[in-house]
């Protein structure tokens, strides 16, 4: 077997291993609001998730994918080292996720890839190879780093606001409502537990597919840049069984430590979520499930009670946000040095 082959092998399974992370550290975002308002217990909660985050990148199409594979171009440095580079840049987003996960942060897998990726990309080989997307000659048409960044910084923003929208409607809808309604309410939470779970697999799920395109592109397997079915199988089932290791670390802070979830509030952070991950899926914009999920949280709280909301868990969620690029950059270039400085020992 060739060292390119190898390379390939290792990039797929470090892919799917990005993929596995992110399912860890995202699953709390989809069940803590379900848990934390007593809609249904963990188990049934997590079975759930998993099962809709499993179908998400099945029927989800890969327009995320497409977006993923084409910021960073890599293809006119050679096999053995654009595989190297890219391999550091996963090797430095899965490291990162798995040390904020152990800390119970809730931080961006997105974040963390992007910030792997470019950092090693500039460093190895010069920030012409990143595709980001600044210029206007393409009108409104976004692209590379520029769409992905634009999606990052607006999602929890429309999260936050859309959240506080959809809170202020229902109160304004169930304004005479008797408590027993809160049954109900629990129940439709199945739904739009699983339209969440569903929107994550749709958007997280191809990331990882995305590097893979790209892997397969660079070590020669595919002649051009597209998505094989058993890719985007083998990231639907990397990140289900993310999904159903992963979560209650984080599940803590996001159900009780940003706001008192009660069934309203989490129906209105779900489906505010839901729909802002699903369009950013449509427009092939890769966003961060647990940002949006906070921010909506936040949102719903604001919007019924500014005081009760816990600002400061908010601000250490934000300041994790703020350090996960940079973080994970640092880590990819350092895999990317120790990988050089063994090459000139064996």
């Amino acid at each position: 077997m060739s060292g390119v082959m190898v390379l390939v092998i290792l990039g797929v399974f470090i892919a799917l291993l990005f993929d596995y992370s992110n399912g860890m550290q995202d699953a709390a975002n989809m069940l803590a609001t379900a848990i934390a308002s007593h809609a249904m217990t963990p188990i049934q909660a997590i079975i759930l998730v998993s099962s809709f985050t499993f179908l998400g990148p099945i029927i989800g199409g890969t327009a995320v994918a497409n977006t993923i594979g084409s910021f960073v171009d890599v293809s006119d440095l050679g096999n053995i080292f654009s595989l190297t580079v890219i391999l550091s840049g996963l090797g430095g987003a899965i490291i990162w996720n798995f040390l904020t996960w152990w800390f119970g942060l809730p931080v961006s897998s997105s974040q963390a890839l992007v910030g792997g990726l470019v950092g090693v990309v500039i460093v190895a080989a010069g920030p012409g190879h990143v595709v980001w997307g600044f210029e206007l000659t393409d009108g409104f048409h976004l692209k590379g780093v520029a769409k992905i960044v634009g999606a990052l910084f607006l999602s929890p923003i429309l999260g936050f606001f859309l959240g506080g929208l959809l809170h202020r409607i229902m109160v304004f809808a169930l304004r005479a409502a008797k408590p027993s309604a809160n049954k109900y309410l629990r129940a439709f939470q199945w739904l739009t537990t699983a339209a969440l779970a569903f929107s994550h697999g749709t958007n997280d799920a191809q990331k990882g597919m995305g590097v893979i395109a790209m892997i397969l592109v660079l070590g020669g397997v595919s002649g051009q840049f597209y998505v094989p079915f058993w890719v985007i199988l083998a990231s639907a089932t990397a990140i289900t069984i993310g999904t159903l290791t992963g979560g209650w670390r984080i599940v803590r802070t996001l159900g009780f430590g940003i706001y008192k979830v009660r069934p309203i509030h989490a129906l209105d952070a779900q489906l505010a979520s839901a729909g802002v991950i699903l369009a950013a899926s449509a427009l092939g914009a890769p966003v961060s499930t647990t940002q949006v999920v906070s921010t909506a949280i936040m949102g719903v709280g604001t919007s019924e009670r500014p005081k009760s909301v816990h600002w400061g868990t908010a601000k250490h969620i934000f300041g994790t946000w703020l350090i996960t690029i940079p973080g994970a950059a640092s880590v990819s270039i350092g895999i990317y040095g120790l990988i050089q400085l063994a090459g000139k020992f064996f």
